[in-house]
């Protein structure tokens, strides 16, 4: 049995047999590695801008604009409601539609009950307001 667990240490210490793992290694990253040739701008993240060196040459070169960015960043910059038709998530069904459902007009009595007061009912709600018990009940 000695004989035989010094075989597995010596297999283990083999250099064929390490080598042999870091190339299974380096073709499986080959694999899965993928080569990105255009970078855009996440839009869903705001932009921080960065102020400019002023006395640095490259930093004050005149650049042509580039109008596919520009639209990119201000259709980011947009609210949900100018960028998609309809909502998007659950949470955004909550004031998707800004409008009343009910027009509301404050002289249309059926909608709108307003505290009227006349003589008697101004006296006692200052009454009460002061601290008064009604004895009348």
């Amino acid at each position: 049995e000695g004989g035989r667990e010094g075989g597995k240490e010596n297999h283990k210490d083999d250099e064929v047999h390490q080598n042999q793992i870091l190339r299974e290694l380096f073709l499986k990253e080959l694999r899965t590695q993928k080569l990105y040739t255009q970078y855009h701008v996440n839009p869903l993240r705001k932009v921080h801008t960065i102020t400019r060196k002023p006395m640095s040459w490259h930093d004050n070169l005149e650049e042509p604009e580039d109008v596919k960015f520009l639209n990119l960043i201000h259709h980011a910059a947009q609210g949900p409601r100018k960028k998609y038709p309809e909502t998007q998530t659950e949470t955004q069904e909550v004031g998707w539609q800004p409008e009343p459902l009910v027009n509301p007009e404050r002289s249309d009595r059926r909608m709108n009950h307003f505290r009227v007061y006349n003589d008697i009912t101004l006296y006692k709600a200052k009454m009460w307001s002061l601290g008064e018990v009604d004895r009348h009940k």
